[in-house]
């Protein structure tokens, strides 16, 4: 009987090639296997090979620290990193297996941009590693939230969803974000809260963030801006004076922009408008107190209550002083006295008036120096025109050049003082309304300031009227007319050249001398009061009434007739 030959290790090869392909073929793939046999810590596999592999037990844990639940006969996956070692054994991993296993399926989730749960469970170098079911991930520092994290051990070792930002499998490189699930999870809540929000509306509000301009509030899972201007009525330089971070605040929704999901606050409409009523409140003229909230280039503004401030302009800060900073005239928080000059309640402003509130220094001058008296002062300021001279209630008076002194031209008058001198002038005018004081010096010299206050309709204090005749003294000659006065104690007063006479060689002021007397016609007063006369008025007077009197040219009579006439008939009379 004919027994078969022993079979070789080469037949045992060929057999498993024929039932199983190539042995190389298994490295790097992930086969099916069943679990012979535990030893101590180890599992061992039967994958189809020629040897067994064995694998730590630990690596077929559900999850680090758990122990295993396996038992013989379970049908378990491995990779098969090699067929045979040098003790003849096949070297497998579950781990990689499970990580295999995991980059197949996350490349789909990849794919398809889905979501893939995984767990943080440490940190590197910029951010954290995640475990995505056997695939470990990169979890940068600026993708763990919405905002930074100071803390991020209560995120750890908790399933939760990440979003795939890259991977790179021929690397094993995979990065992860939570914050975009967040994100995207918020802005889904964004959406659906928006929808249940409408304007005018007040709710409650958790304050999270507060910036210079404003704070944002949290609504439930959608934040609103409330602006600054819209925290109160009264100013608010910065919206920590209002509120805090994590205050709960009752506001109302001002608008909503939907297609931005924006959304605007305002807590100072759910008070009253102080600014309701407020010309009723605040009559043009009224007197109030306030105190100074703000200072700029152009005013100051003044809280008159809270809710309501208005503006003094720095035109109406002082009488006296004048193009000077605000901030030199008022200080912030100080308590003044201000008028309300202008009321407007559609567009909430009132216009106020600091100087207004106190006496017009002028008119106080005029009560406490009336026309006449005299004053004493600094020459603050020479002009080409005349000086001007420091007074009580820091105003100012001008002394014209023709006020200065008496038989001297004006250029020599002005050369007679200097600035910081202290002189003394007659009050001859005061025009609180243009704020004018007119000052004269060389009416303490002699002839005073008599018939200086000239009434309306043309007559003064001492008698002279416009349209008198009157005999006049030269007190002076100038190039520019006379300097006269009324008798030898009456009322000084001027003569311009082009009154000295009605011909062109009659008005020369050389023809006559200091202390001459002649006759003239008030014509007026001046802008000092004092009065003004004419030659040349009171000639064509005379030869008015002359041929009134005695015919005119039509009657046959000669203009010489008549003026020859008249001149003999004011002979007879005088």
């Amino acid at each position: 009987m004919a027994t078969s030959a022993t079979p070789t290790r080469d037949d045992f090869a060929a057999l498993l090639d024929q039932t199983l392909g190539h042995a190389d073929g298994f490295e790097g793939r992930v086969v099916k296997g069943t679990v012979t046999a535990i030893e101590n810590d180890l599992v061992v596999i039967d994958v189809g090979l020629k040897s067994e592999g064995r694998v730590p037990l630990r690596e077929f844990a559900p999850a680090p620290g758990q122990k295993a639940e396996l038992s013989v006969g379970d049908e378990v996956e491995v990779y098969v990193d090699r067929v045979e070692n040098m003790h003849g054994e096949a070297m497998l991993s579950r781990d990689r297996a499970r990580r295999e296993a995991a980059w197949d399926k996350l490349e789909g989730e990849f794919a398809k941009t889905a979501r893939v749960e995984g767990v943080i469970f440490g940190r590197v170098k910029g951010g954290f590693t995640v475990d995505l079911n056997g695939a470990v991930a990169f979890l940068p520092g600026s993708q763990v939230d919405i905002r930074p994290v100071r803390d991020v051990t209560p995120l750890m070792d908790i399933p939760q969803p990440f979003q795939i930002l890259k991977m790179d499998r021929r690397r094993g490189n995979i990065v992860v974000s939570r914050r975009a699930v967040l994100e995207e999870t918020r802005a889904e809540q964004r959406t659906g809260l928006i929808q249940s929000l409408a304007e005018g509306q007040v709710i409650d509000g958790v304050v999270k963030n507060i910036t210079d301009y404003g704070a944002f509030v949290d609504l439930g899972g959608i934040d609103g801006l409330l602006h600054v201007t819209d925290m109160s009525y009264k100013r608010v330089n910065h919206p920590s004076e209002v509120i805090n971070i994590g205050d709960t605040v009752k506001v109302q929704i001002i608008r909503i922009n939907r297609e931005t999901q924006r959304i605007s606050l305002g807590m100072k409409q759910l008070e009253s408008d102080p600014w309701e009523g407020a010309a009723a409140k605040y009559p043009v003229g009224g007197k109030f107190s306030g105190r100074v909230t703000n200072i700029t280039e152009y005013g100051a503004f003044v809280e008159l209550e809270a809710g309501i401030e208005g503006l003094v302009h720095v035109s109406e800060m002082s009488w006296t002083k004048k193009n000077v900073h605000p901030g030199k005239i008022v200080s912030t928080s100080q308590e003044v006295d201000v008028v309300i000059l202008e009321v407007d309640e559609d567009k909430r402003r009132i216009s106020l008036g600091l100087k207004q509130a106190q006496q017009n220094p002028w008119e106080a001058f005029a009560d406490k120096h009336p026309i006449g008296s005299t004053v004493e002062g600094e020459v603050k300021n020479a002009t080409e025109f005349g000086l001007f001279i420091g007074l009580d209630g820091d105003v100012d008076g001008m002394v014209h050049m023709s006020d200065i002194a008496w038989g001297v031209t004006g250029e020599e008058a002005l050369a007679m003082h200097h600035k910081g001198e202290t002189v003394q002038a007659v009050v001859l005018d005061v025009d609180a309304e243009k704020e004018r004081i007119s000052l004269g010096i060389k009416q303490l010299e002699r002839g005073g300031v008599a018939g200086a206050g000239a009434a309306t309709g043309g007559a003064n204090t001492s008698g002279v009227n416009k349209g008198q005749t009157v005999t006049v003294t030269v007190l002076s000659v100038g190039d520019a007319g006379l300097d006269v006065q009324i008798g030898d104690d009456g009322a000084t007063g001027f003569i311009r050249r082009g009154d000295l006479g009605r011909d062109r060689d009659e008005q020369r002021a050389e023809r006559f001398q200091v202390g001459q007397k002649f006759d003239a016609m008030v014509t007026g007063f001046d802008r000092s009061k004092k009065p003004t006369f004419s030659i040349k008025a009171l000639q064509l007077a005379e030869e008015k009434q002359a041929v009134a009197q005695y015919g005119s040219s039509d009657s046959g009579a000669s203009l010489g007739d008549i003026l020859g006439e008249a001149f003999k008939a004011r002979q007879e009379n005088q």
